[in-house]
């Protein structure tokens, strides 16, 4: 068994290698200190500590507050240029705002913390500002946007939802100062996502605050016995659909790998994990190195793959470092079979920046690519609904997931009706497994916390990401370690 406090879960290891210095350490006591999350004000708005609203009604108000406005306004509940609450793509049955999930009767349905005679205020806490700006933003905004989707399609025995962000600010202290506010002003935290989420884990605990996150990242949160994962995650089990993958398709590169990681945060270990998974599995690992995260010159590295023959090559990190990487076997014309990464590659940046280096890049993935809205309802509400709430908005793995976790608390809660209570919330959720959010992403065992099996491959073909061997995923067990 690992050492119960070491850090991130795979394959959201990469986090911790995000450019964050030094990591694990903590940011200057005066802007923790700054972490009050929200207020809701006297008119019912939800008002961040940016200024940023998500009302009863879900629209999203101008700098003065006003939820109304023309069509300049980003989300006022009559504006059309930029879609207002209204504005967005609605679903029906199972991609309705309530999964067409039976209600439960309203009859003794109570007012209690985070419920008004009208209101159900659930909170959101991720890393926005610190060391790396909008880190998880896109987290916010997910459930910001599901948030608008429910309020302009249907309540909860008259109820509608309000949403009170907080910012973690890639910062455990930060984490658990929101969790504390976030006890005694919402009901249930959605879809939150902290690079070092171990902050408010006993917090949330301690309170019985029912916590449904995007993905939950360190042990201490896995631990949390009232905090469950959208995408559940455990840093000891590996899928094993990555090695069977590469074994299938590339036998020879299989026997020839290498893991390069970051030496920041868990990579280390984590790398040791995966590649004992995946030995366990029969590949082979002639080269397992780290880098640490202030180097730039990646040129020995590529030069020791080159002399041992490596056709497999994974790394553990972040975009700027996958690209750097790719550099460097470009210009010592070093092309392996295989370059594999984990979801953490796939944004726009990875791409952009990559350009011609990073073609070919094979990632393993577990959910529905955006190149693929087309033929995924559910996707297709994320994504429409993300701009109506914030135009322009880039969506992501992570910011799914958390439309994910806004599904399954809508669902589950629709389901109680008037039982709704942070207990029996808790309970229902600890029934819940094989999740999919209609389709969204690969099976995940939120009840029981274990990791999903379930993973299929894309590859950037063109500068465009395609699927490598069908669409479907490839669901072979986990190994543990």
């Amino acid at each position: 068994m690992l050492p119960f406090r070491r850090a991130v879960v795979v394959p959201l290891c990469a986090l911790v290698a995000l450019g964050l210095a030094a990591c694990g350490s903590q940011l200057d006591p005066d802007t923790v200190a700054q972490v009050n999350g929200t207020a809701v004000g006297p008119d019912g708005q939800v008002v961040a500590a940016d200024g940023g609203t998500t009302g009863p009604d879900g629209s999203v108000p101008d700098a003065s507050g006003d939820t109304g406005g023309d069509a300049s306004t980003t989300g006022g509940s009559d504006a059309t240029t930029t879609g207002g609450a209204d504005g967005g793509t609605k679903g029906t049955g199972d991609n309705s705002a309530t999964g067409g999930t039976k209600a439960g009767s309203c009859d003794g349905f109570k007012n209690q913390t985070g419920i008004t005679d009208d209101t159900i205020t659930i909170g959101n806490s991720s890393d926005v500002s610190g060391p790396v700006p909008g880190l998880f933003e896109a987290s916010q905004d997910a459930v910001r946007a599901y948030v608008a989707y429910y309020n302009a399609t249907t309540t909860l025995c008259g109820h509608k939802l309000v949403l009170k962000t907080y910012d973690s600010r890639t910062d455990a202290a930060a984490d658990q100062q929101a969790y504390t506010k976030a006890c005694d002003e919402t009901f249930a935290m959605v879809g939150s996502m902290s690079a070092f989420d171990s902050g408010g884990a006993s917090t949330a605990q301690g309170c019985g605050l029912p916590d449904i996150r995007s993905a939950s990242v360190t042990f201490d949160r896995q631990a949390c016995k009232t905090c469950y994962g959208a995408q559940s995650t455990v840093a000891t089990e590996f899928q094993n659909a990555v090695p069977d993958f590469v074994k299938k398709n590339h036998p020879d590169a299989s026997a020839h790998a290498a893991m390069l990681y970051i030496n920041a945060g868990a990579a280390s270990e984590n790398a040791k994990t995966q590649v004992s998974a995946m030995e366990n599995r029969g590949m082979k690992f002639d080269y397992v190195q780290g880098i640490d995260i202030s180097e730039f010159n990646y040129s020995p590295y590529v030069q020791q793959m080159k002399d041992k023959g490596i056709e497999y090559v994974q790394m553990i990190g972040a975009s700027a470092q996958f690209v750097r990487l790719a550099d460097a076997m470009q210009q010592q014309g070093f092309k392996p079979e295989v370059y594999m990464l984990d979801p953490t590659a796939y944004t726009t940046e990875f791409v952009k920046n990559g350009g011609d280096a990073v073609e070919g890049t094979t990632l393993f993935i577990n959910f529905t690519p955006f190149e693929e809205a087309s033929s995924n309802k559910e996707l297709q509400l994320y994504l429409s609904w993300l701009q109506q709430v914030k135009p322009g908005a880039e969506p992501s793995f992570f910011g799914l997931f958390s439309w994910s976790a806004a599904r399954l608390f809508v669902e589950r809660a629709t389901a109680l009706g008037g039982k709704l209570s942070r207990s029996t919330l808790l309970a229902d959720l600890a029934k819940v497994d094989d999740w999919t959010a209609n389709g969204l992403h690969s099976p995940q065992h939120v009840g029981p916390r274990h990791t999903g099996e379930c993973w299929r491959f894309i590859q950037l073909q063109k500068g465009r990401w395609v699927p490598l061997g069908g669409t479907k995923y490839l669901c072979s067990g986990t190994t543990g370690s």
